[in-house]
């Protein structure tokens, strides 16, 4: 039976070289996946983008957006010819019906789904997608990453151009902005967020 998989973590713990990875495990027997990748940092109005992971590995991505019904294009897709397995990297930019339409996918037309993301955002928020996936997802997978302590690192603080953590704005900024995974107790440390 196809299954909804939601594997997350904070920022750079590898998430997207897993996913071209496994992709490239299906492709190598011989079987046809769809990936994914969402179009939020484009600005084109293409619909295929690639998948980039920071070791180097890629492989070409259909982008999703705000408003696309996924489960029509898979579904159009399937009709086409054998579809094994659906990948959706930077699936905490799904909207909740889109997560909806992936649990579809696996259940209806009997397709795996793997969906990787990010769980929490710069302020410890949970993204939208990333919270539908939590709640319905078949299964939950975790890729651990390490704070600089050497401790777990759950929480994702973004930094400014002086080094200092970014408290406020909007939910999702890529330009001149830089990530870092932190545990906890650090990231507390450095935005000086007390959620609660």
């Amino acid at each position: 039976m196809a299954k909804l998989y939601f594997t997350y973590s904070a920022m750079n713990a590898g998430k997207t070289t897993i996913l071209l990875q496994s992709a490239y495990n299906y492709r190598e027997r011989g079987m046809q996946v769809m990936l994914w990748t969402s179009g939020h940092y484009s600005d084109e109005a293409g619909e295929r983008a690639d998948i980039c992971s920071r070791i180097g590995l890629q492989a070409d991505a259909r982008l999703y957006r705000d408003g696309l019904d996924m489960f029509e294009v898979i579904s159009a897709r399937k009709n086409d010819g054998p579809l094994n397995a659906v990948f959706v990297d930077e699936a905490q930019f799904l909207d909740p019906d889109q997560v909806w339409q992936l649990a579809r996918v696996a259940d209806g037309l009997g397709v795996p789904v793997m969906c990787y993301g990010l769980r929490t955002d710069f302020q410890g928020k949970l993204f939208p997608g990333s919270a539908e996936l939590l709640a319905i997802a078949d299964q939950l997978r975790e890729v651990r990453t390490i704070c600089h302590c050497g401790r777990k690192a759950t929480m994702t603080a973004r930094l400014g151009a002086d080094g200092m953590a970014i408290t406020e704005g909007a939910q999702v900024e890529v330009e001149k902005t830089n990530y870092v995974s932190l545990c906890r107790r650090h990231w507390e440390e450095v935005t000086h967020i007390h959620p609660g």
